[in-house]
C-alpha cells in the first residue's frame, strides 16, 4: 500500500484528480510511468536525495497526467506534471492557496520554451539545492531545446561562488565591479569540469549593484530567489532592481520569489514582523514576484510545513524538467 509523508490531509484531493484522469490508484499511474520507461523516482532523488516520499509520489502521478494526455512535447509535459504537484497541496495550505504546484509546472514549461535564453538561480550559490536544481537542468534541459538553456548562479560573496564551483565542477566566474562608472569587468572564468556541469557558470558579488550588472550582462530572462542567508541583503533587491530595468528597457523578464510564508519564524530577518504578517522575506517576494513560491528554496520539511511536498524549490525546478524531459523523450 502507499504511504507518505501527510497521506491523511492529501488523499482526498489526490483521489479526485486520480478519478479525473481514469486512474485507480497511484500503484497504477507508477505502473504506466514504469512502463513509458520513466524512472520518477531515480530522477527525483537523483537531483535531491534527501527528498520526501511524497515528492517522489507527487512527481510520478504528474508524469502520469502527462503521459495519459498525450503530450508530445517536454513543456507540455512539465505543464500536465505541475497538475500533480498541486494534487499534493494540503488544502487550505498556503502552497494550496498560491497554486504553487501548477506554478512550478509552468516555470519548468518556460526553461523548455525556446524564447527563454537564460535562467538564473539568484542568491543561488548559498545552498546545495541550487547547484543539485542546476545540475538537473543543465543535463536534461537541452536534450530537448534546439538552442541550449544557459544557466547561471548568481549570489552574495565571492568565496561561496568559488567554493561551490569547485564542489560540483561548475564554471566560476570572477568580476570586478567599478562603481566609479558602473560597469562590470570579467576577471577571470575558471571551469571545474569538462561535462554538463561546467556549462553551468557561477558569479558572486560583492554587493546589490554588482549582482544587478550581472544580470544585465547574461540578459537574464527568468529568475528564481533563493531565501536563505542573505534574502533582505541581496536576492530580492537584485531582482526587483533588474525588474525595474528591464521594464524600462523593453526586457521581459519573469521573476520567481521562492521561500517565504511561514508567518512569525524564528528567522532573524522576520522575528520583528508580527503574528499576523507572513515576514520580511515573504513580503519582499511580492514586490518583485511574477509568481510566488512557498517555502525554503532548499530544506524540504519547509516546503512540507507550506504544504507542497518533501523537496526544495530549487531542486524541484530540476525535477520538474527532468522528468518532463524523460515524457519527451520516451514518447520518440
Amino acid at each position: 500500500m502507499v504511504r507518505f509523508e501527510g497521506y491523511e490531509r492529501r488523499i482526498a484531493q489526490i483521489e479526485k484528480c486520480l478519478a479525473e484522469y481514469g486512474f485507480k490508484s497511484l500503484e497504477e499511474v507508477k505502473d504506466v510511468c514504469t512502463a513509458r520507461g520513466v524512472d520518477v523516482d531515480a530522477i527525483v532523488r537523483g537531483i535531491q536525495p534527501i527528498a520526501f516520499e511524497n515528492a517522489v509520489w507527487a512527481y510520478t502521478l504528474g508524469c502520469g497526467i502527462a503521459i495519459k494526455k498525450g503530450v508530445k512535447t517536454a513543456a507540455e509535459a512539465a505543464e500536465a506534471i505541475g497538475l500533480g504537484l498541486q494534487a499534493f497541496c494540503i488544502p487550505g495550505s498556503v502552497a494550496d492557496s498560491r497554486k504553487v504546484g501548477i506554478g512550478h509546472g509552468n516555470l519548468a514549461a518556460m526553461l523548455l520554451k525556446e524564447e527563454t535564453k537564460c535562467f538564473c538561480f539568484l542568491a543561488g550559490h548559498e545552498s546545495f539545492a541550487a547547484a543539485e536544481g542546476a545540475i538537473g537542468i543543465a543535463k536534461t534541459a537541452n536534450k530537448v531545446r534546439k538552442e541550449p538553456l544557459q544557466v547561471i548562479l548568481n549570489g552574495l560573496g565571492k568565496d561561496a561562488a568559488y567554493i561551490i564551483s569547485r564542489v560540483n565542477g561548475f564554471t566560476y566566474v570572477e568580476t570586478d565591479y567599478d562603481f566609479s562608472n558602473n560597469t562590470l569587468n570579467v576577471v577571470r572564468t575558471k571551469a571545474y569540469s569538462n561535462g554538463d556541469k561546467a556549462k553551468v557558470r557561477v558569479y558572486g558579488a560583492n554587493d546589490v549593484l554588482e549582482g544587478v550588472a550581472i544580470m544585465m550582462k547574461e540578459n537574464v530572462d527568468v529568475s528564481i530567489t533563493g531565501n536563505s542567508t542573505n534574502p533582505t541583503r541581496f536576492q530580492h533587491l537584485v531582482a526587483g532592481t533588474y525588474k525595474k530595468w528591464s521594464h524600462e528597457n523593453g526586457k521581459n523578464y519573469f521573476s520567481v520569489a521562492s521561500g517565504g510564508g511561514t508567518g512569525r519564524t524564528l528567522h532573524p530577518d522576520n522575528m520583528a514582523a508580527g503574528p499576523a504578517s507572513y515576514g520580511l522575506t515573504d513580503s519582499m517576494g511580492r514586490m518583485h514576484g511574477d509568481a510566488q513560491f512557498a517555502g525554503s528554496s532548499s530544506v524540504p520539511a519547509h516546503v512540507e510545513m507550506m504544504g507542497l511536498i518533501g523537496a526544495g524549490n530549487n531542486p524541484m525546478v530540476g525535477m520538474t524538467v527532468a522528468v518532463a524531459v524523460a515524457v519527451e523523450e520516451t514518447a520518440k
